[in-house]
């Protein structure tokens, strides 16, 4: 028997399947051990066949090291994945296994437990320690009772354990341990009865088909998914429940165990390595048959999967920007095809292409316009800030965000503060000469962070001292930037100094279980008010949170994207929800320098439908999806004029091409707007391609045009609908 094997090797020019003597019996799907140009190397075997084209002798596979580990359906995926995102086969097989796992890097975790032999009988044990040796049978009995204990019991007993060894009354054996992962989060409330729209709508689910679940924040949409996996695992199926945010994925965790106990294994990349390949193994094992996580967990090993849900569907954490490129919602339409699964998208602000294919019958629309008991939506107050600095009010907060702070604080309730940026100011900048501290790999302004007095690029990572003086011209007058929400932070702590405020952004997260620890301690009113990023926008359920701050509303409305409407009538609307969830009311200050913006006015009345039938006649009138597909290649370089040189070569093939097809709508080559970042020279086309029946043909001619022109140390990503073109 032959095998067709894919080396564990990320390179173009091993991107192609190698014939090896396959010798006894093989499972497709193995990852095996084989010699490859003389060095000792991993491969999977992704198919058997009984002859090869090859003329000379083949290799034999010389170690076979987990047998049948990725299934049809993830070999049928992974043809799936590189067609569709042209991806190498063995990048998209990486995703289909835990991190480390392929290096040898990460194993099952094995502790010593000793445990009663089970040779001798307990009665004799019992008889033979009676007359002497009473802490010897103290810990027979206990061992009796028990069953093992973790060697680290010789704290306990010390010699006695040795002594007991020495007798043959006890055994010493390793045995695997689980790292589970741990969650802050309080218990939380019992199962209610559901509304006759939750039933309706999970009764709809439960009949098979792929759905989009539009539901106002608080109506109650996770009740409906629970119960429709409840449903599904009585069936004998599994589940899979994404949400976007790392940051939501222990108050899930903790609120799906208690309802299905060890039923429930959680994926992302937030758990350490032996956590995560704990969690995997089980999964595939068959001890767990829901899997909870973020875009990660979409892999997760289930067999026979009966519901894929996927909640705030509009996020754009969905899409992976580094290479392997993928979207998440394509992965579990594919699964769900595949296994005759539910699909479910769920969203109180769903994307604009969602709602267009919904529109056109691609999912069935289940609508929840209620929050649950009837509870109002919090009302959304509109505040101009250019009226506040006429009025001689320069501050961060507005006299109307200030009061309701006030009287928020003395009701004994909660806040949260939402602004999305990070860090003390966006820059610095010399007022004498105009110098901006930039990055000296980044072609990035740094932003600088008081609390560690340094400056930071966001996009590299890389650390700088702050500057007390110009580098330029040597002045003092150093001006800062916009704010960010350490800045934000210290000036609540100003003005309510009495107050328990919490940070959550990148930089309070990045130690392990970071996310859990703020939120979990924000859960137990350990803290007032909370001030955060996008990840305090989505998702979360604070019964204390009557009042929701919103700083800087336009920042996201004037970026050069043509999402930057629906992504700020999203985020408006979505942290809006985090307020008056339960039996209290709730407010929401929204801070604008353009009070009148169509985006403002249509969030504070929660007016999704007229959101979208506006922007989607924007889009067709312009040419952007879901009318077109944006396509970017995308090629880096650590030399300018290399990168620059096969950019324009890509550019004039694909330009060529155009002229013999009506599927362009735009084509153009240009510098990226972030010229640089780590080193590397940015150059993009962007491409909008008409989204019709001749797209797929169009693309793949794409691909094939952007492959050809890679030389050494450049690298050439071709994107579909990227989220980002900086």
């Amino acid at each position: 028997m032959i095998a067709e094997v894919i080396i564990d090797i990320s390179n173009d020019d091993v991107d192609r399947i190698f014939d090896y003597d396959a010798g006894g019996d093989i499972k497709i799907g193995s990852r095996v051990k084989v010699s490859f140009l003389n060095r000792k190397m991993q491969g999977y075997v992704i198919n058997l066949k009984e002859k090869s084209d090859f003329d000379g002798k083949l290799k034999s596979i010389e170690e076979v090291l987990d047998e049948g580990i990725i299934g049809n359906e993830f070999l049928r995926l992974m043809d799936f994945m590189t067609a569709k995102y042209n991806l190498r086969k063995i990048d998209a097989l990486h995703l289909f296994l835990p991190p480390n796992m392929r290096d040898g890097k990460i194993g099952e975790l094995k502790r010593k437990f000793v445990e009663l032999n089970p040779e001798i009988s307990y009665d004799d044990m019992v008889c033979a320690l009676q007359k002497r040796g009473k802490r010897q049978l103290e810990l027979v009995e206990t061992l009796s009772s028990e069953g093992e204990y973790l060697s680290t019991i010789t704290a306990l007993y010390g010699s006695t354990v040795k002594t007991l060894i020495k007798k043959g009354f006890l055994i010493v054996a390793k045995k695997a341990v689980r790292r589970e992962p741990k969650t802050s989060f309080e218990t939380p409330k019992p199962e209610f009865e559901l509304t006759d729209t939750q039933k309706k709508c999970m009764d709809e689910i439960l009949r098979g088909g792929s759905f989009l679940l539009h539901g106002v924040t608080g109506s109650g949409k996770t009740e409906v998914y629970m119960r429709v996996i409840e449903n599904v695992i009585k069936n004998g199926k599994s589940a899979v429940m994404l949400v976007p945010e790392i940051s939501l994925t222990a108050q899930f965790y903790k609120l799906f165990k208690d309802r299905f106990f060890d039923n429930v294994a959680i994926i992302h990349s937030g758990l350490s390595a032996g956590e995560r390949f704990d969690e995997w193994m089980r999964v595939l094992n068959g001890e767990a048959s829901i899997v909870i996580g973020a875009r990660s967990a979409i892999f997760a090993p289930l067999n026979d999967i009966g519901v894929i849900i996927i909640d705030e569907e509009h996020d754009g954490s969905y899409i992976s920007e580094s290479n392997p490129r993928y979207d998440a919602k394509e992965i579990a339409a594919f699964r769900a095809k595949y296994n005759g699964a539910a699909l479910v998208f769920g969203s109180a602000t769903p994307s604009i292409e969602t709602y267009y294919d919904m529109k056109k019958g691609a999912y069935k629309l289940l609508s929840m316009p209620e929050r649950v008991n009837n509870r109002c939506m919090p009302e959304i107050e509109i505040v101009d800030m250019c009226r506040e600095i006429r009025a001689g009010n320069t501050g961060l907060l507005s006299g109307r965000l200030d009061e309701e702070l006030s009287k928020t604080l003395a009701e004994g309730n909660q806040a949260m503060i939402y602004l999305n940026r990070r860090g003390y100011s966006s820059f610095v900048m010399c007022r004498a000469c105009g110098y901006v501290a930039k990055c000296s790999e980044c072609d990035i302004s740094l932003t600088y962070h008081k609390d560690d007095d340094i400056l930071k690029c966001h996009y590299c990572g890389k650390k700088f001292f702050m500057i007390s003086q110009c580098p330029e011209c040597g002045s003092k007058n150093l001006r800062y930037g916009k704010t960010g929400t350490e800045k934000v932070v210290g000036e609540i702590n100003r003005l309510f100094p009495k107050a328990r405020v919490l940070r959550m952004d990148n930089d309070t997260t990045r130690g392990k279980d970071g996310h859990d620890k703020i939120l979990g301690a924000f859960a137990k009113k350990e803290a007032d008010i909370l001030v955060g990023t996008q990840m305090i926008a989505k998702g979360h359920d604070f019964p204390n949170v009557t009042l929701v701050g919103i700083l800087d509303a336009d920042m996201s409305l004037y970026f050069s994207d043509y999402r930057s409407n629906e992504r700020t009538f999203q985020l408006m609307t979505q942290v809006a929800g985090r307020a008056g969830r339960e039996k209290k009311s709730g407010a929401v200050i929204l801070q604008t320098y353009a009070p009148g913006h169509y985006v403002f006015k249509l969030a504070r009345r929660y007016d999704f439908e007229s959101f979208y039938q506006k922007e989607i006649n924007s889009r067709e009138v312009t040419k952007y999806p879901p009318f077109t597909v944006i396509v970017r290649v995308l090629v880096t370089g650590e030399e300018d004029a290399a990168a620059m040189g096969v950019v324009r070569k890509i550019y004039n093939g694909i330009k060529e091409y155009a002229k013999e097809s009506q599927s362009f709508a735009y084509l153009n080559a240009m510098r990226s707007p972030i010229t640089r970042i780590q080193n590397k020279y940015r150059y993009q086309i962007l491409m909008r391609i008409r989204n019709d029946e001749n797209k797929d043909g169009v693309i793949q001619r794409i691909y094939a045009l952007a492959d050809v022109e890679k030389i050494k140390n450049t690298t050439v990503f071709t994107e579909i609908n990227p989220q980002s073109l900086v």
